[in-house]
């Protein structure tokens, strides 16, 4: 419980900044979406794609750090996972971005 509050207070304190529009082929998006692919095929050899509800998705600038590690953006959202060519219920994911784009976390969690 106190873990998830923390988690909680960390992801409120990074959405301070502003809220961008996001496309589908932004950049951030592409980075969260083909880094949470890899990962989650890591664990699931059956997942086959990854898709993310573009109207789900809240990406915002940050300017904040984890530890001594610059956090940039913030992306929240919805995505759905194929396994096997079918997807169920879409998982909700967080994807923290750095310096000049890259990826530092992607994590998915089921409704």
């Amino acid at each position: 419980m106190i873990h998830n509050m923390f988690a909680s207070s960390v992801i409120m304190g990074l959405l301070t900044g502003s809220c961008l529009a996001q496309t589908p082929d932004d950049p951030a998006l592409g980075a969260c979406k083909s880094t949470g692919l890899v990962a989650l095929q890591e664990t699931d050899k059956n997942i086959s794609d990854l898709v993310i509800d573009m109207e789900s998705v809240a990406l915002s600038k940050a300017d904040t750090t984890v530890e001594n590690v610059p956090v940039k953006t913030v992306v929240l959202g919805e995505a759905y996972i194929a396994r096997g060519g079918k997807t169920g219920a879409p998982d909700r994911f967080v994807c923290l971005l750095g310096e000049k784009g890259k990826v530092l976390l992607t994590f998915f969690t089921a409704k």
